[in-house]
């Protein structure tokens, strides 16, 4: 076969690719003009949660356990009772104080019959001062034994009231270190502890550069860091991701940074009506780190990385793709916070990025970014 034959087809498929591009045009992208809306920024720390209530259960009198009156583990009710302390030793006692009364109350009559008889008969000179005085002094002493008799007996009713053992808050309990039969020290011997979580808190820490910037904030607003840490509205997650976002306000914040870690801890408070929370649990905390402002978010795929640089391609009315720098920030409802770079009035590929290169022309299909993303 010539070379001209062979030439001739080689040069009629290239005429045909070049004419088949020519006729599909600029390559399809998608584009959209930026979120533009009133956002604040969000910092995210480490924390964990606690009780918003803790109490550990003494009891306040010596005696040995008679009986255990709750499940371990379960929820508990103010001034419900947890415990009996064998209670025979402070029945006998309270009997006494009662005998005592009595007697002290005979006495201290008579002694007032005499005083009465004294008095009367001092007028008439048949008895001395002296044994009216003495009288007076017997009758004194007698009231005094009365009032000691009855605070004895109000001793003795107190110490009979703590053997029984009475919540003093409404919690979940841990389980009964001491079971019955055990001796138990007054003040001293450890019987179990109760948690309140409905409210619950949430704790975590801040370095001196946040703190700077809350506190910036909090005078913007009118109020101070420290008092009841602004209550500003906080989102709580844990590590299940099917358990939702829970919503909780900043009510606490320390009086100082600490000197060693250069931190300060900052409590939140949150309803935790379902008990799903428990002290010990981690999550993570979102804060707003800025005053609300007018943003601009882009979706993520719209960013091009080139070295250390982030750019968009924005489009003019003919397609015309050019690089935009950018300084990304936080994710915030599905998008990119954009800092630095847009307005919020240009036109951007959000697909296709494969195909809009920088002085390229492009046709774009244009779509309107929701004001959330869907996930």
């Amino acid at each position: 076969m010539r070379p001209a034959q062979i030439l001739f087809p080689l040069t009629m498929l290239i005429f045909l690719a070049c004419s088949a591009t020519a006729q599909q045009g600029p390559p399809p992208v998608t584009a959209a003009k930026p979120v533009v809306k009133t956002i604040v920024e969000d910092d995210e720390f480490v924390g964990r949660f606690g009780a918003s209530a803790e109490v550990d259960i003494r009891a306040r009198v010596t005696g040995f356990l008679d009986e255990v009156h709750f499940t371990d583990g379960s929820f508990v009710e103010q001034d419900q009772l947890l415990y009996t302390i064998d209670q025979r030793q402070f029945q006998t006692a309270l009997r006494q104080a009662q005998a005592q009364i009595d007697i002290a109350e005979a006495t201290s009559a008579f002694a007032d019959e005499q005083l009465d008889r004294a008095v009367s008969l001092i007028d008439n000179g048949t008895i001395a001062q002296s044994v009216l005085d003495q009288r007076r002094e017997a009758a004194l002493a007698a009231q005094g034994a009365l009032e000691q008799a009855r605070a004895a007996l109000e001793l003795a009713e107190l110490d009979l009231e703590y053997s029984e053992i009475r919540a003093p808050m409404a919690g979940r309990i841990d389980q009964t270190l001491l079971d019955p039969g055990n001796l138990v020290s007054a003040n001293q011997t450890l019987l179990t502890s109760i948690v309140a979580t409905n409210p619950i808190h949430f704790y975590f820490d801040i370095d001196e550069r946040y703190f700077l910037a809350y506190a910036r904030d909090a005078r913007a607003r009118g109020s101070m860091l420290q008092e009841g840490a602004n209550g500003l509205e906080v989102r709580v997650t844990v590590s299940d991701r099917q358990v939702p976002p829970q919503m909780g306000r900043l009510d606490f914040s320390e009086n100082r940074i600490d000197e060693e870690t250069g931190t300060m801890r900052v409590r939140a408070v949150l309803d935790n009506p379902d008990e799903l929370l428990t002290p010990g649990l981690f999550g993570r905390v979102n804060v707003p780190g800025s005053l609300p402002y007018e943003g601009v978010l882009i979706p993520d795929a719209a960013i091009v990385s080139d070295q250390n640089r982030r750019l968009v391609m924005s489009l003019d009315a003919e397609g015309n793709v050019t690089p935009i720098p950018i300084r990304p920030g936080p994710r915030i409802d599905g998008y990119r916070v954009v800092r630095e770079g847009l307005d919020g009035s240009e036109t951007i590929v959000t697909e296709g990025l494969i195909r809009a290169r920088p002085g390229s022309v492009v046709a774009p299909e244009l779509i309107e970014l929701p004001l959330v993303a869907e996930n």
